[in-house]
């Protein structure tokens, strides 16, 4: 009897979809001027841009300003801890390390894929700081969605990685609301 050789198992669509985009944001971030953009957008976002924002809530609204910066560093400690923890329990291989053709313009924090750290903290700062100061949606809704963008761009996620982070970020974010207020309520 003969046997017959494995077959590889089709990639489901919606992951071959995932890998498709990802290919296709990885090359256009292959222009020198968008690699630079982007790469420059994704340190900002590794905590330089929020660490000054924070600072400069201090610096010009006192004592309001520092609430809103104590409610942003402990949202964003938050955010480190539940994404650090899921990256240890699903430890998906960043695209450039398993996606051909994904090359990665900047060398990762990390070993795995998801979430993307960077667009979670950066939308769990975004719901806290908007609470605080709406008027500064344009620009962080802006920066928000330049961060989770420039992961993809670079090759050290999958748009699915970025899909997910803004929701868990979001959803942090909003649950950080909610127990300040309770908190404050309550006080």
């Amino acid at each position: 009897m003969g046997t017959t050789p494995l077959r590889s198992t089709p990639e489901l669509p919606r992951f071959a979809f995932d890998r498709r985009v990802c290919v296709a944001a990885n090359r256009w971030g292959a222009r020198r001027a968008v690699g630079v953009f982007f790469g420059a957008i994704s340190r900002l976002g590794n905590g330089m841009f929020w660490y000054a924002l924070m600072l400069v809530l201090v610096a010009l609204d006192g004592r309001r300003g520092l609430l809103a910066a104590a409610h942003m560093a402990a949202t964003g400690l938050a955010a480190l801890l539940l994404y650090r923890l899921l990256k240890r329990h699903t430890r998906r291989p960043r695209p450039f390390r398993a996606c051909p053709g994904v090359i990665a313009h900047v060398p990762p924090l990390d070993e795995f894929s998801f979430p993307s750290g960077h667009t979670l903290q950066a939308m769990g700062f975004t719901v806290v700081a908007l609470a605080w100061y709406p008027l500064l949606a344009p620009l962080l809704l802006t920066f928000t969605a330049l961060v989770a963008a420039s992961r993809v761009i670079l090759g050290l996620h999958y748009p699915s990685d970025v899909l997910a982070a803004i929701g868990i970020g979001g959803a942090l974010g909003a649950a950080s609301l909610w127990l300040v207020h309770g908190i404050i309520t309550f006080a």
